[in-house]
C-alpha cells in the first residue's frame, strides 16, 4: 500500500510540481518554501532513496537525471543550514550509497563545501542560516539571544562524517567533533541541555530544554553516532546514555490516566506538553536499549514502548485518527491538544518512525495494526486527487486542508510505513543508520579504511 501511496504522491508532484521544492496537491502547483532559499528540487532529493527502496526504477532513473542536470546549489540565497543538510545532503548521501551513482556523491561534497562557511563563528557553532553565495551567516531573529538551536547544530554528526569518509577531507568531520568539545566543556543545568546556545560567547541562552522541537534529533544523532561508528564513539554512547539519565528523572512523567509522556522545561518548570516531533524518542529509546548498562536494557525497551502507547493515544483521541502537531497533559485533559493552533497535522512520519522501531526490536503486532491504522487514516482524510495535503484541525468533522505535500511525506513517512510491512533483512540495522530525515547511512565498520580516499 505504501508502494501506491508513494507512486500517488510522486506522480502528482512530477505532473504538478516537477523540479520545484514541494507540491501544493490542492492548487496543483508548486510550493517554494524558504527554508532551502532558491534552491530547488527538495522533493526529488528527499525521495530518491525511497524510490529506489521502493523499486521504482523508472521513477528514480528521472529523478537522478534531473539531479545531473538541474540541481544547482550557486544560487544567491539564504537557507536553513539544518534543512539543507538533513533533507538534500543526507538525500544525497543515501542515494549515493544505495545506488552507487557518482553523480551523487559528487553533489553531496559540493553541497558539504558550501555549507561549511556556516561554521566561521567565534566558537565554531555554526550559524542556522547562511547565504551559499556570500558566505554570510546568522541566526533565527527569534532564537533566544541571538543563539543557534541545538537541534539544528547537534543535528550535522552523521552527515558530515560520511562527507569526510567520501571525499578523504577531515574537514567535515573536526567541524562536527568540535561541536561536541563546546558542549562537554560546558555546565549542563541538571544535566541536561537547553535548547539555545549563543555561538559568539559559548554561553546558554534561556534554560529550554525539550525533546521535541528544537531539541530532538540531537539526542538521536548522539545515539547513532555511536552505532554508525560500530560502536566505536564512546564519546557519543556516554553523552548519549547520560543525556536519557537526565531525561528520566527532570523530563518524563506519567499522567493520571497511566500515560507515560515527556514534558518540556523552562528553567526548572515543567511544561505538561509533548510535540508529535517528540514521539520519535520512543524509537529512539528502543534503539538503544542494546547498548544501555546491564541491568536497563528492558527498562529502555519498556519507555519506547510506552511512548508509542501515547503517542497512539493521541492520534485515538482525535476525529480523524491523526495525531495533533501538540498535546497537553493538565487541567484534566490527557493526549489532545488544546490550542487551536496545535491542532494540525502536515504528514509527520515520527509516530510511524516509533511503530516501525517498537515492531523491528519487539515484533509485537499491535505496532503494524497501528501503522495500518494510520494509513486508513491518510487514505481517507489527507489523500486528494493531485497528492497528500496536511490537515489544519484533526479534531473536526470535516477536513481542512493546509495544501502542502511536504517533501518529508515521501522521505520518511512513507518509508517508514514501507519498512514497518518489510521483512526486517531490508536495511537491516546492523548495517544502516536512518539520519532524521530517513536517510540510510552506512554503519563505518572499523576495517573500512575508504576506499575512495585510496584512490584520490
Amino acid at each position: 500500500v505504501s508502494l501506491q501511496m508513494m507512486k500517488h504522491a510522486w506522480d502528482n508532484y512530477k505532473r504538478y510540481a516537477w523540479g520545484l521544492n514541494e507540491l501544493k496537491p490542492i492548487s496543483k502547483q508548486g510550493h517554494s518554501s524558504n527554508l532551502f532559499g532558491n534552491i530547488q528540487g527538495a522533493t526529488i532529493v528527499d525521495a530518491l532513496d525511497t524510490l529506489y527502496i521502493m523499486e521504482m526504477k523508472e521513477e528514480f532513473k528521472e529523478a537522478k537525471e534531473w539531479v545531473e542536470k538541474n540541481l544547482d546549489f550557486n544560487v544567491n540565497a539564504e537557507i536553513s543550514v539544518f534543512e539543507v543538510n538533513i533533507r538534500f545532503v543526507g538525500g544525497l548521501l543515501s542515494a549515493y550509497y544505495l545506488s552507487g551513482e557518482e553523480v551523487f556523491r559528487k553533489k553531496a561534497v559540493e553541497l558539504g563545501e558550501k555549507l561549511l562557511p556556516a561554521f566561521n563563528t567565534p566558537t565554531g557553532i555554526p550559524w542556522a542560516l547562511l547565504n551559499i553565495k556570500s558566505g554570510i551567516g546568522r541566526n533565527w531573529p527569534w532564537a533566544s539571544g541571538g543563539s543557534s538551536i541545538l537541534a539544528e547544530f547537534g543535528t550535522l554528526h552523521l552527515e558530515f562524517v560520511h562527507l569526510s569518509h567520501l571525499s578523504g577531507n577531515p574537514v567535515f568531520a573536526e567541524k562536527v567533533m568540535n561541536i561536541r568539545k563546546v558542549l562537554n566543556r560546558l555546565d549542563k543545568p541538571e544535566g541536561l541541555y537547553p535548547n539555545y546556545l549563543n555561538p559568539s560567547s559559548g554561553q546558554w541562552g534561556q534554560h529550554h530544554v525539550s525533546i521535541g522541537g528544537l531539541g530532538d534529533s540531537f539526542y538521536e544523532y548522539l545515539l547513532k553516532a555511536w552505532l554508525m561508528s560500530d560502536k566505536t564513539d564512546e564519546d557519543g554512547k556516554k553523552m548519549y546514555y547520560d543525556a536519557v539519565q537526565a531525561i528520566e528523572t527532570h523530563l518524563i512523567r506519567k499522567s493520571s490516566g497511566g500515560l507515560t509522556y515527556i514534558a518540556e522545561w523552562k528553567g526548572g518548570l515543567l511544561e505538561h506538553k509533548m510535540g508529535h516531533l517528540t514521539c520519535f524518542a520512543g524509537g529512539m529509546f528502543a534503539l538503544g536499549a542494546d547498548g544501555a548498562p546491564s541491568d536497563k536494557t528492558g527498562h529502555h525497551i519498556e519507555l519506547g514502548a510506552e511512548i508509542a502507547r501515547t503517542c497512539h493515544e493521541s492520534y485515538d483521541r482525535t476525529r480523524m485518527k491523526l495525531g495533533p502537531e501538540a498535546f497537553r497533559f493538565d487541567g484534566g485533559v490527557e493526549a489532545i491538544a488544546t490550542r487551536q493552533n496545535e491542532k494540525y497535522y502536515i504528514l509527520r512520519p515520527e509516530v510511524i518512525e516509533t511503530y516501525m522501531y517498537m515492531w523491528r526490536l519487539t515484533h509485537d503486532p499491535k505496532y503494524r495494526e497501528w501503522g495500518w491504522e494510520a494509513v486508513e487514516a491518510l487514505e481517507k482524510h489527507c489523500r486528494v486527487d493531485g497528492g497528500y495535503s496536511g490537515l489544519r484541525d484533526v479534531y473536526n468533522n470535516h477536513e481542512s486542508h493546509d495544501d502542502v505535500q511536504q517533501s518529508f511525506f515521501l522521505s520518511e513517512t512513507l518509508k517508514y510505513l514501507y519498512l514497518l510491512f518489510s521483512e526486517d533483512d531490508l536495511l537491516p540495522f546492523e548495517h544502516w543508520v536512518f539520519n532524521t530525515e530517513a536517510h540510510p547511512l552506512p554503519v563505518l565498520h572499523k576495517d573500512d579504511g575508504s576506499k575512495e580516499e585510496n584512490q584520490k
